[in-house]
């Protein structure tokens, strides 16, 4: 489900933004599947995981070692979240079955996957709600929190939607677990994990080149967090034209990576000096600036032979070409280049 896997905060203006925290519960149950359990939930906030629980373990554990800190505060705290999922899993069971027949499908693999949880915003203290459902990779129902109402596509799910949007109690329960139990919870574990989750590590920036005639990649990795800004800029204003810009992507030691690209079809190399990449960090004042030096640019391709070499070199490749242009012709071509609830109640 291309929600629940990139769900990524966007950013559009180059400023320093405040930070938007986030916490996603992400569970699945399944059917037909094998060597996989029919019932798996995690708890992410900003990104790292926090909590585990599965139909075979049974028990909701801490994955992170600063979340055992959690049972000072709440010493039932792990005890309760091992209740709620093991009712979301006999939720699960019945709503594959229920779907199972709604869409006509009782043979193969059958896999419902549901994301809810909330945003919260630092600065403003704007909290948002959320909730989507799939089931077999596809958006069934979505919860729209500020208008509360589910919405679906899907002409099966209609009595699904109608019966959730009638019950006002189910959506005041959603509306208080989501908006109200959840930016709670959410601020409690910033705490907990304050040294891992709200800290700044500031990115390594290398320019990359496969061939001379390929664009410039400014690359920036091992930053943390994920709000940042990449950009190339011609005497110091941004450029919109002639770049591209990569994703934005996680590092398995929990921080990111991202790059953008320059064209430097119409870069004159005497301009060089005149284009910057330029890398922003929320929270973090200066800019990094990285000029566009051939001298630091990070290639995989052979130098060009030096200067006394040269003529040496060059008689001997013209006249094997000369003796090949007459025995057979010279084609010459060139290699094209690459474009670039109770959560969730019975449906």
């Amino acid at each position: 489900m291309q929600l629940i896997l990139l769900l990524l905060l966007l950013l559009s203006c180059h400023v320093a933004s405040a930070a938007i925290h986030s916490l996603k519960h992400v569970y699945t149950a399944s059917s037909g599947v094998p060597n996989f359990p029919e019932f798996v939930a995690v708890v992410f906030v900003d990104g790292f995981q926090t909590d585990h629980y599965s139909s075979i373990t049974k028990t909701t554990v801490p994955t992170q070692a600063w979340m055992s800190r959690v049972t000072a505060d709440d010493p039932e705290y792990w005890k309760r979240q091992t209740s709620y999922w093991e009712g979301q899993e006999q939720i699960g069971r019945v709503n594959i079955e229920i779907l199972k027949e709604r869409f006509n499908r009782t043979e193969g693999i059958h896999v419902i996957q549901v994301l809810n949880g909330c945003e919260w915003d630092d600065e403003t203290g704007e909290v948002n709600g959320f909730g989507l459902i799939s089931y077999n990779g596809e958006d069934i129902l979505i919860l729209d929190m500020k208008a509360q109402r589910w919405i679906t596509t899907k002409p099966q799910l209609l009595r699904s939607q109608h019966k959730w949007n009638n019950d006002k109690s189910w959506l005041e329960f959603m509306e208080h677990r989501l908006t109200q139990e959840c930016p709670v919870r959410l601020k409690n574990t910033l705490m907990y994990g304050k040294s891992t989750l709200q800290r700044t590590v500031l990115p390594r920036v290398s320019l990359l080149q496969k061939t001379p005639w390929s664009p410039v990649s400014c690359h920036a990795t091992g930053f943390y967090p994920d709000r940042a800004l990449m950009f190339w800029s011609r005497d110091g204003e941004e450029l919109y034209e002639h770049v591209d810009h990569g994703e934005l992507l996680y590092n398995h030691d929990g921080t990111f990576q991202m790059s953008v690209d320059l064209n430097l079809s119409l870069v004159k190399p005497d301009d060089w000096w005149r284009y910057d990449c330029v890398f922003q960090l929320s929270g973090v004042e200066n800019d990094i600036l990285t000029k566009l030096d051939p001298a630091v640019i990070r290639t995989n391709w052979v130098e060009k032979p030096s200067s006394t070499t040269l003529p040496i070199t060059l008689s001997a490749v013209v006249a094997v070409v000369s003796v090949l242009t007459l025995a057979t012709g010279v084609t010459v071509y060139k290699k094209k280049k690459g474009e670039r609830l109770k959560l969730v109640m019975a449906v």
